[in-house]
């Protein structure tokens, strides 16, 4: 099964373009109903394809609809040719669960190495002001992303780090690469929402932030559980144990400690962010839920760490 690179339809006998060297469905299949870049290498494009005679007899006195075709066909040429086989962004397309995985890293360096060079070393206001997502501050709206790629410290980064290299991968496949962005950027947003706003209503303005990927990494368990629960993974690659278990256990963990949260800190649950892994799995949940008629999900993970905290890792409560 392959997607459309047209429409995002899920194709079982897909078509590949032999001229830009993409995949197709049956109804893009023609090279003119995905504006191929091939077509440009006619020698008279606008005679064979379009004369533009229908379209002067249909708009006397107008310019031809064929002539604003051919104005936007360059564009969407290069559009075709940087998104294409070959193209600069065609690397990203299946990727962007490692991307995603590079940008911690990039974020992570510029929190703990770049950013004290400047004097605005870790907590100081201008390091909260760009990595966290604050109570306080919730109109600055670049944090809803940033937050999502910073971490709190090394064991933060690394757990997330494992669990995103492990589940990400098999849920992008599943659902390709624009959904699973829209899943992980929208889920890790959701996410560190519900948590800076419960933090907002129950201690002020003057509570908690939050940071950290687990609550986009939550969203992904969550699509997986649903369509494969019973996938076994290996803990420290030795503990097997069903997908279902592992994601509804660290849910229950953050449902007893997490509530009764008070100024950074719950039952047991010290400085994670529970109420953004909840948020995340529930939209993993539902999302999977709306998914699972599909199949093509492995029946084996095999994970090299873990921790105590999930394998999402405790996402940091600043």
């Amino acid at each position: 099964m392959a997607t459309c690179d047209e429409c995002d339809r899920h194709e079982n006998l897909p078509y590949q373009c032999r001229r830009c060297g993409n995949t197709f469905c049956t109804e893009h299949r023609l090279p003119e109903n995905h504006d191929c870049p091939g077509l440009n290498e006619w020698d008279e494009p606008a005679a064979v394809f379009d004369s533009g005679f229908d379209d002067s007899v249909n708009n006397p006195g107008g310019r031809s609809s064929g002539i604003l075709q051919r104005v936007g066909a360059p564009l969407s040429g290069i559009s075709r040719r940087l998104r294409g086989t070959g193209g600069p962004l065609s690397y990203f397309r299946g990727n962007l669960s490692y991307t995603f995985l590079g940008i911690m890293w990039i974020t992570f360096a510029l929190q703990f190495l770049v950013f004290p060079l400047f004097g605005a070393g870790f907590r100081s206001e201008i390091w909260q002001g760009a990595f966290v997502l604050s109570p306080g501050n919730i109109e600055f709206v670049w944090t809803w992303v940033t937050s999502i790629f910073a971490h709190g410290g090394f064991t933060h980064i690394a757990f997330n780090s494992i669990a995103l290299y492990f589940f990400g991968p098999v849920v992008e496949r599943y659902l390709d690469t624009r959904r699973f962005t829209a899943l992980f950027i929208g889920g890790g947003i959701i996410a560190g929402l519900a948590q800076v706003m419960s933090t907002l209503f129950t201690t002020g303005p003057t509570g908690a932030g939050v940071l950290g990927a687990s609550g986009a990494i939550m969203a992904v368990m969550g699509v997986l559980t649903v369509l494969n629960p019973n996938l076994t993974v290996r803990l420290y690659a030795i503990i097997p144990m069903p997908l279902w278990v592992l994601t509804f256990g660290f849910a229950g963990f953050s449902i007893v400690a997490g509530f009764g949260v008070s100024a950074g800190s719950g039952l047991a649950g010290g400085n994670v962010a529970h109420l953004a892994h909840l948020a995340g799995l529930v939209i993993g949940l539902a999302y999977g839920a709306h998914v699972k008629d599909r199949v093509g999900i492995p029946n084996q993970l095999q994970l090299g760490g873990g921790g105590g905290g999930g394998m999402g890792g405790p996402g940091r409560r600043f």
